[in-house]
């Protein structure tokens, strides 16, 4: 969930010295996957025609002789901001095609929203307010216009299966998103994913039997606090569908993932990048 109670800061307009510097320090501890992936990363703004309009996106991808596998970041309730540009490149350093969208691009752009916090109410209001007008139709089609996008670029191989990863509200538009193209998506990651298990007919974790992917569910320690069956049910979800899966929860509050937020834990965030880093290695490789 990501409401004031689970996320009491104020979400940054861009990456601050301290976040940057949080940020440039974890990157020093590498995968085995960083650790032999090809140097520079190229990074270009793009627009992706949706069923709605034009959605404003970031398209990122090694340097080398490619094509990569293609994965989509859904990224927190903050929207595309330079925290998450910043986790597309390690990713796309990686090994992989990566495309970051806009969630918010029926509602207002990055620059728009760049001041917005959730330390008060107004900011709030229209975050939430952005966010609902997300609906699930929506989400599933914009799913599928991102993952034809990234099947468009020379760039992408789409010989291999496709990943992708949410954070707090990403979390479920990361289900629907596989549940949507089920023949694309090999892997999906959540973190600090909000909402996964609901009592609502339309629950995330009701699309699983839909799919053909692996997971890897990284819950915050608040959330399985105010939520400990959400874990069970997910757990009794995957094995009743026979996916394979991981749900384990971490160290780490509600947002210890993003590098900039009071709550970042790079100890664990480390420890979750490297889970996903084995998830893609093993399912989109």
């Amino acid at each position: 969930m990501c409401d004031e109670d689970i996320n009491p800061w104020a979400l940054d307009s861009a990456v601050s010295r301290r976040a940057f510097g949080a940020g440039a320090g974890a990157a020093v501890v590498l995968t085995a996957a960083e650790a032999s992936a090809p140097a520079g990363v190229t990074e270009k703004d793009v627009k992706v025609k949706t069923s709605d309009r034009q959605a404003d996106a970031v398209v990122l991808y090694p340097a080398g002789k490619g094509p990569w596998p293609g994965v989509l970041i859904w990224t927190d309730i903050g929207g595309l901001r330079p925290v998450f540009r910043e986790m597309g490149r390690r990713l796309a350093a990686q090994g992989y095609t990566v495309l970051v969208p806009n969630p918010f691009y029926r509602s207002a752009t990055p620059a728009e929203y760049a001041n917005l916090t959730f330390a008060t109410p107004e900011g709030r209001t229209t975050l939430f307010g952005y966010r609902g007008k997300m609906t699930d139709e929506g989400i599933d089609n914009d799913a599928k216009a991102y993952l034809a996008f990234l099947d468009a670029q020379p760039q992408t191989n789409k010989k291999k299966m496709a990943g992708v990863q949410g954070y707090c509200m990403g979390g479920p538009l990361s289900f629907r998103t596989a549940g949507a193209v089920p023949t694309r998506i090999g892997a999906v990651a959540t973190f600090h994913g909000g909402g996964l298990v609901t009592p609502q007919p339309s629950s995330p974790h009701l699309l699983v039997a839909k799919t053909k992917a692996a997971y890897l569910i990284a819950v915050a320690k608040n959330d399985d606090a105010r939520a400990p069956n959400d874990k069970e049910t997910l757990k009794a979800t995957f094995a009743e569908t026979k996916r394979p899966a991981t749900v384990e929860v971490y160290g780490g509050d509600h947002g210890w993932t993003v590098p900039g937020s009071p709550v970042y834990n790079q100890a664990e965030s480390e420890r979750a990048w490297a889970a996903l880093s084995a998830l893609y290695k093993k399912n989109l490789g």
